[in-house]
């Protein structure tokens, strides 16, 4: 109950603290070139309103291709066409399609922006997906900047699969089969979630001059994917200075220098140095860093290994009211032998044992003095160590130049890029891909998320908070308004705190990091509540087991064998009580128990 209150306490201090304007606007064009300080997006949030305002849709209007656009899609009627799906068949299968996922250009059902806006649908749900585009003429990124640009929607919640795209090698295979897993690309970018797995993907593949083998090269440390049901533009660059920056809905998340190590993995090169393989550790050397001493080679005398660890309390004096008379156990008397017991072959029914009711407030049984550490415990006897005068240090091989080594000084330099692909695995369906742009400008890049993606996020946002006050509870009440937010928290503790926890879900659904930087308190709060709210649900449910236990099975011991290990009391209870050793009838002994493992009482005939 403390810490529920707690968990209270901090969601209002949190709620006074936290930042966040309800009330302020977007600004459309940070967020696709963002300034310094790259502020965070805030949802424009108002009060329900007696006549909710109608959300306007205006009709799609195709942006007209930037000028330096290598490749530009809308997927409108004259340019939708060039998309074409995968028809590549497994290997050593009769015919037998790789890719059966549907694909369908259409508008979005969920959260919709402008109206007759298509985008290219994922339709098929736990399914194999491949589709590309070719382009025009082949991309040469050579002493260039590469701008790769494209939205990506998750119309329902992404649980496991991918929304990445690859930019496909220039070759005669390209041409001339069909779109597969096994297509070379040069860079692959974008969104992928499975499990705990969240990340923006991004690699390129380079070549190695040395074995003209392709590796891959991953971003290390890749930033986490938007998974909210909104419309969210993905944008590379890669500029021949090597530098890269990756933003999502216009503001950078990542951002580096390939050449840096650590940045991809594994390095672009290879170690100058390697060991030598021809080299081996000399007889002589040692390695060893530390040595016993030779001149504490004897146990002392006065060590006893034998000395417990523990001994009894001799400040320890037996309570008053200890009883050793009394039996810390009984027979249960209201425990009544089974109709189907059979003395013959069960031997004489011995009742479970109760604890002894007069023991309830004070020791009974043999009393004990309760355990302490030993003060002259000292354990096993172990020759002390000292350091090694003679030690080398950690032998390692010498190193030698590495035959294989090269240097890869320009890895924006890519080969020649022939058309883009998507081509992925999914559980779910409806994921949509729109306003594709690959070029050498970032200026028209940000030109055409500001034109295209900015306007179309606006609707859906509020389409999205729309939905967001439609399933709140209604209230004829009119709203007050307040000058700050501490006066509304005096006037009102129980609405601020409703409020506040409203906006704030709000906001961690558009941007999950930056609404927790923005507001970590009001997370934590958070997390505590959830806390303690798990702990009380257990704890119910824990109480309810206990009393259906008890109904269905009773609190008496089932019948046992005369013979069982008692439980050692505890001190006040420290003292440990010595069961009496029963006999068993030599008679009985020869029938088995079939069910049970009670044996017959000792009695004084048969002693």
């Amino acid at each position: 109950m403390k810490f529920s209150q707690l968990a209270l306490s901090a969601l209002v201090a949190a709620s006074v603290k936290a930042s966040i304007d309800i009330d302020q606007d977007l600004n459309f064009d940070d967020v696709i070139a963002p300034k310094a300080g790259n502020p965070k997006m805030n949802v424009k949030s108002s009060r329900p309103k007696e006549e909710k305002p109608k959300i306007e849709h205006p009709p799609f209007e195709p942006l007209a291709a930037p000028k330096g656009a290598l490749f530009f899609e809308q997927f409108t009627d004259d340019t939708a066409g060039r998309w074409k799906a995968s028809n590549a068949v497994k290997a050593g299968t009769d015919g037998e399609f790789s890719y059966v996922g549907k694909w369908a250009i259409e508008e979005p059902t969920v959260f919709p922006g402008f109206k007759g806006d298509k985008g290219l649908v994922v339709k098929s749900p736990a399914a194999h997906h491949a589709i590309s585009a070719k382009f025009n003429k082949p991309i040469d990124n050579k002493d260039n900047t590469l701008v790769v640009q494209y939205e990506v929607k998750l119309q329902k919640t992404l649980e496991c699969g991918g929304a990445y795209i690859k930019l496909l090698s220039e070759n005669e295979k390209l041409h001339a089969e069909e779109f597969s897993n096994d297509t070379p690309y040069q860079v692959m970018f974008g969104p992928d979630k499975c499990g705990s797995t969240n990340k923006v993907h991004f690699i390129i593949r380079r070549k190695n001059p040395k074995t003209g083998e392709y590796e891959e090269k991953h971003l290390k440390n890749p930033p986490p994917a938007r998974l909210n049901n909104l419309s969210n533009l993905y944008t590379l660059i890669i500029k021949p200075t090597q530098d890269f920056e990756i933003r999502i809905d216009g503001k950078v998340v990542r951002a580096g220098n390939l050449l840096d190590e650590g940045v991809l993995l594994p390095s672009l090169s290879p170690p100058k140095e390697v060991d030598d393989p021809n080299d081996t550790k000399p007889e002589d050397w040692v390695d060893d860093v530390t040595i016993p001493d030779p001149e504490n080679a004897i146990k002392p005398e006065d060590w006893d290994e034998d000395a417990p660890a523990k001994i009894p309390d001799p400040k320890s004096v037996k309570p008053a009211d200890w009883d050793e008379e009394l039996p810390l156990y009984i027979p249960d008397p209201e425990a009544k032998k089974p109709e189907d017991w059979d003395d013959e072959e069960d031997g004489e029914f011995v009742a479970p044992e109760i604890e002894n009711p007069e023991c309830a407030t004070h020791g009974c049984g043999p009393w004990k003095a309760p355990l302490v550490p030993n003060p002259d415990y000292k354990g096993k006897w172990v020759q002390p160590r000292i350091p090694n005068p003679d030690y080398k240090g950690e032998w390692a091989p010498k190193l030698i130049p590495n035959p294989d080594y090269y240097e890869d000084k320009t890895p924006s330099d890519l080969e020649p890029i022939g058309a883009v692909g998507i081509e992925l695995w999914t559980m779910q369906n409806n994921i949509l891909f729109d306003n594709f742009y690959f070029g050498h400008s970032v200026e028209e890049a940000e030109f055409v998320g500001n034109k295209t993606f900015v306007p179309k996020l606006a609707i859906e946002q509020a389409e999205e908070n729309a939905k967001a006050e439609s399933i709140k509870p209604k209230d004829d009440k009119p709203r007050k308004s307040y000058p700050t937010r501490l006066d509304h928290f005096k006037d009102d503790p129980v609405d601020f705190v409703v409020e506040t926890a409203r906006h704030f879900i709000l906001n961690f659904s558009l941007d999950p990091v930056e609404t927790i930087k923005a507001d970590p308190l009001v997370f934590l709060a958070f997390v505590a509540s959830g806390f303690t709210l798990f702990a009380v649900f257990f704890g119910i449910l824990g109480a309810i087991g206990f009393l259906f236990k008890s109904l269905i099975f009773g609190s008496s011991k089932k019948p046992a064998a005369s013979d069982k290990k008692k439980v050692e009391p505890v001190e006040k209870k420290e003292g440990e009580v010595e069961k009496k050793n029963k006999k068993e009838d030599e008679a009985s002994t020869s029938s088995k128990a079939t069910e049970t493992t009670a044996v017959k009482r000792a009695t004084k005939e048969d002693e």
